[in-house]
């Protein structure tokens, strides 16, 4: 299943690092399910070096952790810049940029669903409205015309489930974002003995 492949890859750009084991498990996990979602895997590589340290990194020092080339990592943090997912910082007195991962998974999410499935889906529908003015000028059957219809309003309604998402942030996970947030913030319920 592509995503989930165990050896390198010529375009990894991937040398050792300096990940310990366990490290390089969760970073090369999180890049798998990032290549298999059509981005970049190296995107989620560095994401997930970032927010498992838990402290923003500058650029020599993801290099080095990753064994990316200083080229490649000036490239990947500038594109995760632009979707929201790190943020760039410089404490007072320093001279080094240094990157942090957003911990905000549902910001996240709601930033990559507008930039590019919305954008899809616009994308469709505009389409889909040329096409079925174009079917009505060259006379095509009424069949024809009532499926394009009826595809068009699937895709409107699609994009109405993506901006009243967006908008309103609700995706019912439970309490499965509390995971990631900080330990000692979480209050968990007392077990029940049996």
């Amino acid at each position: 299943m592509k995503g989930y492949q165990r050896e390198a890859r010529d375009d990894d750009d991937a040398g050792p690092g300096t990940l310990q084991p366990w490290e390089a498990l969760v970073v090369d996990a999180v890049g798998n399910v990032i290549d298999f979602w059509k981005f970049k895997r190296n995107q989620g590589r560095v994401w997930a070096v970032l927010y498992l340290r838990g402290k923003a990194m500058s650029a020599t020092e993801i290099q080095e952790a990753l064994g990316l080339s200083k080229g490649g990592v000036s490239m990947l943090v500038r594109e995760l810049e632009q979707w929201n997912v790190v943020v760039r910082v410089r404490a007072p007195r320093d001279d080094v940029w240094r990157y942090a991962a957003e911990t905000d998974l549902m910001k996240m999410v709601g930033h990559v669903i507008t930039e590019r499935e919305h954008q899809l889906v616009k994308s469709v529908l505009e389409d889909l409205e040329g096409a079925l003015d174009d079917a009505k000028e060259a006379g095509a059957d009424a069949a024809v015309i009532a499926r394009l219809r009826r595809m068009k309003t699937l895709a409107d309604l699609v994009d109405r489930a993506l901006r009243a998402f967006v908008q309103t942030a609700r995706f019912d996970v439970g309490n499965a974002f509390e995971v990631l947030a900080d330990p000692d913030k979480v209050e968990r319920p007392e077990r029940r003995r049996r």
